[in-house]
């Protein structure tokens, strides 16, 4: 009996989000969203901040020698209530692009950083069906 390899790939170690102004980015993930501070990257602009079992690195890409893109696709940060949460950001000026959405297993809305990455906040209501 042969046996399989060891995976190549063993886990994520963070998700990057780029930023346009860097300090702005910081503020909005720290504070705004309140995520918990992680590691600096010394004097890059680079920033690690943990959501859950996720680390999100926001780094202002001109400084790695990279185009700035944002994500138009979202990152789900789980929270328990989504209108909750939804109107506790927009009292802090958060720009959302969606109205909240019931897919049937999960209420969903989308909303921009301050450099127009995607985020959505999501809550999983009903089991994943199989």
């Amino acid at each position: 009996m042969t046996t399989a390899p060891a995976p190549l790939v063993t886990g994520v170690d963070f998700v990057a989000v780029p930023a346009k102004d860097f300090e702005e980015s910081v503020h909005f993930y720290g504070t705004v969203l309140g995520l918990p501070a992680g590691k600096r990257w010394g004097d890059s602009p680079g920033a690690e901040f943990q959501a859950g079992a996720l680390t999100i690195a926001v780094m202002e890409p001109t400084a790695f020698g990279q185009e700035f893109r944002p994500h138009s696709l979202p990152i789900a940060l789980q929270v328990d209530d989504v209108a909750a949460a939804r109107a506790q950001l927009e009292a802090q000026g958060v720009r959302f692009v969606t109205e909240l959405i019931d897919s049937g297993s999960c209420h969903q809305a989308i909303f921009l950083d301050p450099a127009g990455n995607a985020l959505d906040l999501h809550h999983r209501y009903a089991p994943d069906a199989d």
